[in-house]
């Protein structure tokens, strides 16, 4: 069924945690972003924060290919009982086009936060036993263990703030099947010294957290990338700015690297709760 979650997700999706806004006057202005993604031809789109199935309701309303999922719902936050129970009603009446996208977050986020892989387990073994199908679940995967966890227990991994170098080794422990959907921070600004002074600002709040930087230095970087707001280095290899060639180059080499799909998340210096639209229109003409 993984093949079947790749072609309705496509190649391109749209990461907005701006899209899960709970503000119930802004229920209009997100149906109409999330009817223009799916005109401009984006496959998905991925609900960041902490988000549930409610969130993506009103997206799943508006539109009739899009497929909706979240990135990422911390186990925290939900139980699954009330996972599942959000799941079976989006797929009762938006069938195949809700996924569930978890992850396990952070300790610095959730006083819970205890033995996460074992939690993340359990988490699996309660969805399973309430009927949600391992084929509509992702993970949000960086390390061997929850890489191997979404290749046998759920559809495949959406891993966050990730390089093609990551890529490519979540790829060789999830084998051909599963789908791979890593996200990239896209900066449309051709200046350098504006492009990582936005990113730099953006990338603050993951630099301190374990989880982010354990697996940077699992990757080839070092303690000196990310000091003082993260090297050029880093910052040129999470985040994807400069002119169109530039930025098409450097999606691409997910794709090289085994990415089946890559969400694609906007860093433009301005407020977290503003629709970029224009600049999803600029990527979707770069992308066609």
């Amino acid at each position: 069924m993984s093949d079947t979650l790749k072609e309705s997700v496509g190649r391109y999706g749209v990461w907005s945690a701006a899209l899960r806004s709970e503000d119930p006057t802004r229920r209009a202005e997100l149906a109409e972003a999330a009817a223009e993604l799916e005109q401009l031809g984006y496959g998905a789109v991925w609900l960041g924060g902490s988000s549930a199935p409610r969130h993506a309701a009103p997206l799943l309303e508006a539109t009739s290919t899009l497929t909706v999922g979240t990135s990422i719902q911390s186990i925290w936050q939900y139980e699954a009982a009330e996972s599942a129970a959000g799941y079976a009603g989006l797929e009762s009446s938006h069938p195949g086009r809700f996924v569930l996208g978890l992850g396990v977050s952070h300790a610095k986020l959730t006083d819970q936060y205890r033995r996460p892989y074992s939690a993340l387990v359990a988490y699996l073994d309660a969805l399973d036993e309430a009927g949600v199908p391992a084929d509509r679940r992702l993970l949000a995967a960086l390390g061997p263990r929850s890489l191997e966890l979404a290749r046998d227990r759920a559809a495949g991994s959406i891993p966050y703030l990730v390089t093609p170098e990551h890529t490519a080794y979540a790829r060789e422990i999830l084998g051909e099947s599963p789908l791979l959907a890593p996200e990239l921070k896209v900066v449309l600004e051709t200046d350098a010294a504006r492009a990582r002074a936005v990113s730099r600002d953006y990338l603050a709040m993951y630099l301190a957290l374990p989880n982010y930087t354990n697996n940077f230095l699992r990757h080839g970087f070092t303690e000196e990338d990310l000091a003082d707001g993260g090297s050029d280095r880093l910052v040129d290899a999470v985040f994807a700015w400069g002119d169109e060639t530039t930025i098409s180059t450097r999606i691409n080499a997910f794709f090289a690297a085994g990415a089946d799909h890559v969400a694609l998340q906007v860093v433009d210096g301005g407020n977290r709760d503003h629709l970029p639209r224009e600049a999803w229109r600029r990527l979707a003409s770069l992308l066609a």
